[in-house]
C-alpha cells in the first residue's frame, strides 16, 4: 500500500524474525544496533524491542522475533531509518522481515517522558485503516494484576471484526511491553475498544488503581507495509 500523502513526522517499525536456533543473534543485535542507531543523524527518536509469542504482551517472549521502532522527519526514506550495518546482519542471518511505515495522527501520552511522536491531536476525522500503538509501563506493585487481566483481553482483540494484524513488542520483558495493532477502518477499531464488555472493565481498571507509570496511546495511517512474518503477509488484500 502506498499513499502520496504530505506526511510530517513518520514512523517505521520493522519486526525481524531469525531462523531457527539462530535467535541468540536477535539478542546480541540489541547491543550492536544501540551504538548504530545512536550514530544516525536521521533518526530522531529510536528504540530496541523484543516480541511477545502471541501478537500482544504476553509473558512469554519470542526469541526468535525482534523489533526495530524508529522516528523521523518525511524528507527521509525507509533506508535512512536503518544503517548499512543493520541490513546486512539481517540478510548475513537470512532474517525474514515484515515493515510498516506509518503517519501518526492521534495520540496521548508520553515514552521516557518524550513526545516522541510530537504534539498529536486527540482526534481527527480520519477514519481509513488504521494502526494503533499501545505501551505502558507497569508498577512493580501492579504487575500481578495488570497480567491477569492481559490473556482475556487478547482474546477478544483476536476475535474482534476488522483486526488484522497485531505484534507484542516491548522493551523489558513483564514491566515495558506493547502491542502494535493494524484493523481495516477506525470503526472496527473503536468497535473493539469500547464495546467490548472485559477491555471496557480493564481500562476502567488502569486508571482507577493507576497500573501503570507511564503510559501511551498513539493512532497512525498506515502508508506503506511490505513483507512477511512466519511466511505470510498479514496486509495482502487488506490494505
Amino acid at each position: 500500500m502506498q499513499s502520496n500523502r504530505i506526511l510530517g513526522m513518520i514512523c517505521y517499525v520493522h519486526v525481524v524474525r531469525y531462523p531457527k536456533y539462530l535467535g541468540f543473534f536477535g539478542m546480541l543485535s540489541m547491543a550492536f544496533f544501540r551504538i548504530s542507531l545512536f550514530l544516525n543523524k536521521h533518526v530522531h527518536f529510536y528504540k530496541l524491542l523484543g516480541c511477545g509469542k502471541n501478537g500482544s504482551f504476553d509473558l512469554q517472549p519470542d526469541w526468535r522475533q525482534w523489533a526495530i521502532l524508529t522516528i523521523s522527519d518525511n524528507q527521509q526514506n525507509r533506508l535512512n531509518h536503518i544503517t548499512p550495518f543493520i541490513q546486512w546482519w539481517w540478510q548475513f542471518f537470512k532474517c525474514e522481515l515484515l515493515w510498516l511505515k506509518l503517519q501518526p495522527i492521534e495520540g496521548h501520552g508520553t515514552w521516557d517522558r518524550q513526545l516522541c511522536f510530537g504534539k498529536l491531536p486527540l482526534k481527527t476525522n480520519y477514519e481509513g485503516p488504521i494502526a494503533i500503538l499501545t505501551r505502558a509501563t507497569i508498577h512493580t506493585k501492579k504487575i500481578k494484576q495488570f497480567w491477569s487481566h492481559v490473556d482475556a483481553v487478547s482474546a477478544e482483540m483476536h476475535r474482534a471484526p476488522g483486526l488484522i494484524t497485531s505484534i507484542g513488542i516491548g522493551e523489558i520483558p513483564w514491566f515495558r511491553g506493547a502491542t502494535l495493532s493494524v484493523w481495516e477502518s477506525k470503526t472496527h477499531m473503536r468497535a473493539f475498544a469500547y464495546s467490548q464488555p472485559f477491555h471496557q472493565a480493564v481500562i476502567v481498571k488502569t486508571r482507577k488503581e493507576k497500573w501503570y507509570s507511564e503510559d501511551m496511546f498513539v493512532r497512525f495511517i498506515p502508508i506503506e507495509v511490505s513483507g512477511t512474518l512466519r511466511g505470510i503477509d498479514p496486509f495482502n488484500g487488506k490494505l
